[in-house]
């Protein structure tokens, strides 16, 4: 069971309730796709699961991405340190994951 509830002491009080939902789907895509190959069924069916599958989680990737750049748009305006580090950490968060 998730607590539905936001985090205060993670940036920008995230809601991971929606993104358990959206990962509790992609789980249920996976074991669809186990259940098509142990049927041994068509290979292009099970690679446009697997791509399915792949893009959901890229989503769930963007959105808490997404989240984490409105909190450091929010925290920038702090001081010249603090809108540094977070210029870092966005540089970092997107040469990790250019991809999304």
């Amino acid at each position: 069971m998730v607590k539905e509830n936001k985090r205060p002491d993670h940036p920008g009080g995230f809601d991971f309730v929606k993104e358990f939902g959206r990962l509790n789907r992609a789980v249920g895509q996976l074991e669809g796709i186990k259940k098509m190959i142990s049927e041994s069924r068509d290979c292009f069916e099970i690679l446009s699961q697997l791509r399915a599958v792949r893009s959901a989680v890229r989503a769930i990737e963007a959105n808490i991405l997404k989240s984490y750049l409105q909190y450091c748009v929010l925290q920038c305006f702090n001081s010249e340190e603090e809108r540094q580090t977070r210029i870092n950490e966005i540089r970092e968060l997107f040469d990790r994951f250019h991809e999304i």
